[in-house]
């Protein structure tokens, strides 16, 4: 792009060189020639005045020193030379001036001026004053020479200009597709840099927010099938061990089996549906589904009773007074639920506590263990943060969870720990 920029701008310079050296250059002959000209003719005035009424008795005539190179003569009336310079007989310039009047030619490589010599209103002689045209062409070309140097110069300056243009120019738009080819290459992190071009700095914009909108696209999509991934795990795991041991039970009730199998499809279809609800929270997709706090907590004990008891721990829900028909987003509460007593589970200790309490306006769920968290609350919600073997995961969509259904999720206290989930209720 910088070579087509610096002979784009070069040609149109050159062009522009040509059209106003052209003019000067004819300018410069006619200017020379004429300047000349004038010269001759002042000088053949000049002999004129010296040419005395006399002339025709045979008086003499002492003519000025002409310039080198410039022939001065003087013809009598019959047109022979008398005094100076000059052909025998008068030439074609000297007999068209005896009719009285000044003529100027160019002819046989001279420059020729002849002027008649007047005294009474009768021409008595004629003045002819002749240069060679060699030495004006001498100085014509000098001046010709020295225009070039000139238009050379302005094109050397020329050049250089569009050299910088050219890099100006081409630099941000190199820089441009580096960072597409960077893009291109996987790396969505790279952004193009601004330009003082606006035009090129919108460019640079544009490529910017297209790029950040796909590494938000990448980032939602992997998002959703870590979150899917995390969310199915524990789930499927229960409904795969519950129709195991359905199976490998002599005399088991399958009919039950069958049914528990079909809540945990159905919690399965749910925790789906609110991962791609997370997913599309930016369109304003809001968990509209909901139920008595008792109706869910019920929900929730039912499905982490036995995980807990398989283990010797404890799990307790306590509902305050008053609380039992508050109502709760039952997906929103259950996915955020499963993930905090999955926590319990693998990282805390001891028993577990989930108490339902009203403050503030808002419903209050407290998840507690007699464990330890040795993070910060910072911390432990970023996303790959974890205390263990885990994915670090579940505490960041729990978090997203509760923020995308208006609510909020804390770190109420590390020691003991106590998560705390608040949940707006309805004016």
């Amino acid at each position: 792009m910088r070579q087509r920029v610096v002979r784009v701008a070069v040609a149109a310079v050159l062009i522009a060189l040509v059209l106003l050296a052209l003019p000067l250059v004819v300018g410069i002959r006619y200017a020379y020639f004429a300047d000349e000209r004038g010269e001759l003719e002042r000088d053949a005035l000049a002999a004129a005045v010296r040419v005395s009424p006399q002339f025709t008795a045979g008086d003499p005539v002492e003519l000025p020193r002409p310039a080198e190179g410039t022939h001065v003569g003087v013809y009598d009336a019959a047109l022979r030379l008398k005094a100076g310079s000059g052909p025998p007989t008068a030439d074609v310039t000297a007999r068209r001036a005896a009719a009285d009047a000044t003529v100027s030619e160019h002819t046989g490589g001279q420059i020729v001026v002849s002027v008649p010599v007047t005294s009474n209103e009768q021409v008595i002689g004629v003045v002819r004053v002749a240069t060679d045209a060699q030495i004006v062409w001498n100085r014509v070309l000098l001046a010709w020479l020295a225009l070039l140097g000139v238009v050379a110069f302005a094109l050397g300056v020329a050049v250089l200009v569009a050299r910088r243009q050219a890099a100006l120019l081409s630099a941000p738009l190199e820089d441009l597709s580096a960072a597409c080819v960077a893009t291109a290459s996987g790396d969505l992190s790279v952004r193009a840099a601004g330009s003082d071009i606006a035009e090129i700095d919108q460019v640079a914009r544009t490529q910017n927010a297209m790029v950040a909108e796909l590494a938000r696209l990448l980032q939602q999509g992997r998002h959703f099938a870590a979150n899917a991934s995390h969310q199915l795990r524990t789930p499927l795991t229960g409904l795969q061990l519950g129709l195991e041991t359905a199976l490998a039970t002599p005399g088991a009730d399958l009919r039950a089996a069958s049914e528990e199998a079909l809540a945990q499809c159905a919690h399965l279809r749910h925790t789906i549906d609110e991962v791609l609800r997370l997913a599309k929270a930016d369109q304003g997709l809001t968990d509209t589904v909901t139920r008595s706090a008792s109706d869910v907590m019920d929900r929730v004990e039912a499905r982490w009773h036995g995980a807990f008891a398989d283990e010797e721990r404890r799990l307790a829900v306590t509902l305050q007074p008053g609380t039992e028909d508050l109502p709760v987003p039952e997906r929103t509460a259950a996915q955020i639920l499963d993930v905090l007593l999955d926590n319990a589970r693998i990282h805390g200790t001891g028993r577990v506590d989930v108490t339902v309490r009203e403050t503030g306006g808002a419903l209050a769920i407290d998840v507690a263990d007699e464990g330890t968290v040795p993070m910060s609350s910072t911390a432990l919600f970023e996303r790959g943060a974890t205390t263990g073997d885990g994915t670090g995961i579940g505490l960041s969509l729990a978090r997203d969870l509760a923020e995308a259904a208006g609510g909020r999720l804390t770190l109420a206290s590390s020691r003991p720990t106590v998560f705390t989930l608040l949940l707006p209720q309805p004016d």
